[in-house]
This record gives C-alpha cells, sequence and structure tokens, in this order.
C-alpha cells in the first residue's frame, strides 16, 4: 500500500508547490511514528511517500502556513493535519488537499 496526495490552492488557481508533507502513523500503542517526508513538486503532487505501509490508522500533516508565508500570506490554518484509515488489502490511497489561506477540504482520491 502506499499513499499519494495533491495540493491544490483555491486562493491562487493553481497547484501549490513546495509543500512539506509528513506521513505518520498511528502505532497499537496510541503513539504517533514519522514514516517519511516529501515536498510537493510543480504540480503540487507526492507521488508516493512512506513507502509501502500496512493496514491502519494515518496521518498526513501539511506546512500551510509556510507556504502561505512564502507568498507574504496571513494563513488562519499554520497546519493542516489529515488522518485516514486504511484497510487491509488497499493497495493505493490517494488523499487531496484543496487549500485555501482561511479553509481546507479533502477527500479520498483515486
Amino acid at each position: 500500500m502506499s499513499v499519494s496526495t495533491h495540493v491544490l490552492d483555491t486562493m491562487r488557481g493553481h497547484p501549490a508547490a513546495g509543500v512539506a508533507v509528513a506521513l505518520n502513523f498511528r502505532r497499537p500503542n496510541g503513539d504517533w511514528s514519522n514514516l517519511g517526508h516529501a515536498v510537493t513538486d510543480a504540480n503540487g503532487r507526492v507521488k508516493e511517500i512512506g513507502g509501502r505501509l500496512e493496514a491502519g490508522e494515518y496521518r498526513l500533516d501539511f506546512a500551510t502556513g509556510a507556504y502561505f508565508k512564502s507568498f507574504e500570506t496571513d494563513a488562519f490554518y499554520p497546519e493542516v493535519s489529515v488522518m485516514f484509515a486504511v484497510a487491509e488489502g488497499e493497495t493505493h490511497v490517494h488523499v487531496p488537499l484543496l487549500l485555501s489561506p482561511f479553509g481546507y477540504s479533502t477527500y479520498k482520491g483515486r
């Protein structure tokens, strides 16, 4: 199983390049373990983060405040964390993020 993401800047109307992203896994004891870091490419994408993964609960942390600061724009959310569950047998999970300085939305993509 692998994880990818695509960040779209809805305020500027194009992909959000240069957003730092971290992938974390919730261990059975409840602690979080970091599995990898990446930065979105020119198309706002991270094609794979964390390598091969197992079923369980995950969290993607997006450094949105730093992204907007690079455009001298204040952001209400300095970081966006998206938690999701991966079922046994899933081979790929895609988690898009639609982003503006004052809001965001996400969904399970393909």
